[in-house]
C-alpha cells in the first residue's frame, strides 16, 4: 500500500471540508500562521511555510495547505505534515509540485489548516484546530 498518496488524498479532502466547515469550534489558544512569502521553484515545487500552536488532541494533528492563484475556486495542495501538539509554538513547512503553468511568481493565496483525526467508529473523522487564509508574494526560489 502506498502510504503517501493516502496521506496526501486525506489531507486534500480535509482541506475541502476545512473549506466548506471552517474552523468552527477552536480552542482560541490554538492558531496556525502563514509567513508573507513562499517559493516557487521553475519545475513547478511550491514551499509555503509558517507557524503553529495546538492542544493535545485524541488523534494524529496535521498541517496541511493549498495555494491559488488567480481563479479562486482553482486550489492546488502544497504538501502536508505531522504536528506536534503540546502547547508550545512550532515552525511548519510544506512543499509540493503543481504543473508549471499553474503558479507563477507574484501573489497568490495561501490557506493553512492544523486538522486532527479522531477515532470515531470504523473511519477516523477530521476535527479542525486552527485554519487561517493569507495573500503571499510567491518568489522565484
Amino acid at each position: 500500500m502506498l502510504v503517501r498518496p493516502a496521506l496526501a488524498a486525506a489531507l486534500g479532502a480535509a482541506a475541502l471540508l476545512c473549506s466548506a466547515i471552517g474552523s468552527a469550534g477552536a480552542d482560541p489558544f490554538e492558531a496556525v500562521t502563514v509567513d508573507p512569502a513562499g517559493r516557487i521553484a521553475s519545475d513547478g515545487t511550491v514551499t509555503l511555510s509558517g507557524s503553529y500552536r495546538c492542544t493535545p488532541g485524541t488523534g494524529p494533528v496535521f498541517v496541511s495547505s493549498s495555494v491559488s492563484q488567480g481563479d479562486p475556486r482553482v486550489r492546488h495542495g502544497i504538501g502536508g505534515g505531522a504536528a506536534r501538539c503540546d502547547g508550545a509554538e512550532h515552525r511548519w513547512t510544506n512543499s509540493g509540485k503543481v504543473s508549471s503553468e499553474a503558479l507563477t511568481v507574484g501573489t497568490a493565496h495561501v490557506r493553512a489548516s492544523l486538522m486532527e483525526l479522531r477515532p470515531s467508529g470504523i473511519a477516523p473523522l477530521p476535527a479542525f484546530h486552527a485554519v487561517t487564509d493569507r495573500d503571499v508574494k510567491l518568489i522565484q526560489g
